[in-house]
């Protein structure tokens, strides 16, 4: 099983992303990609398309509730990092059940991460020998 975040992208398309203009600036210690974001106010900006009436992250690449995935993951902004999924650590997540919801999926349960650690049945077949390699 993939990881939940992986079939959902519901938080990147019903929240405004906003977190301090210096996330942008590389001279500041940023990496969030200045040209995908907007000002919000003197001291935030906003991810593109975060702060509109129907909010969609412009780095969200998803068909929600099927795949999802964030085109900048690696240099996401920390408000970003900071929204875990629910369950993922052990907790709900208010703000993934709310998102979720408005998207019309069921809120990720406990269940969602039990992850099988053994094969479910035996295999029917012995594994194949391995041939020795040739000097």
């Amino acid at each position: 099983m993939s990881h939940p975040c992986l079939t959902c992208g519901a938080c990147c398309a019903h929240f405004r992303v906003s977190f301090h203009w210096a996330e942008t600036m590389p001279t500041l210690g940023g990496t969030v990609p200045e040209a995908l974001t907007e000002r919000f106010d003197p001291h935030r900006v906003v991810m593109r398309g975060t702060w509109e009436p129907s909010p969609r992250c412009v780095a969200l690449d998803a068909e929600i509730g099927v795949r999802a995935r964030c085109s900048i993951h690696a240099i996401k902004p920390s408000v970003c990092r900071e929204v875990p999924a629910s369950w993922e650590y052990g907790a709900p997540s208010p703000q993934c059940d709310k998102a979720r919801l408005a998207h019309g999926m069921p809120v990720l349960t406990q269940a969602d991460w039990d992850f099988p650690t053994e094969p479910t049945e035996p295999p029917t077949e012995p594994p194949a020998p391995i041939a020795p390699l040739a000097a």
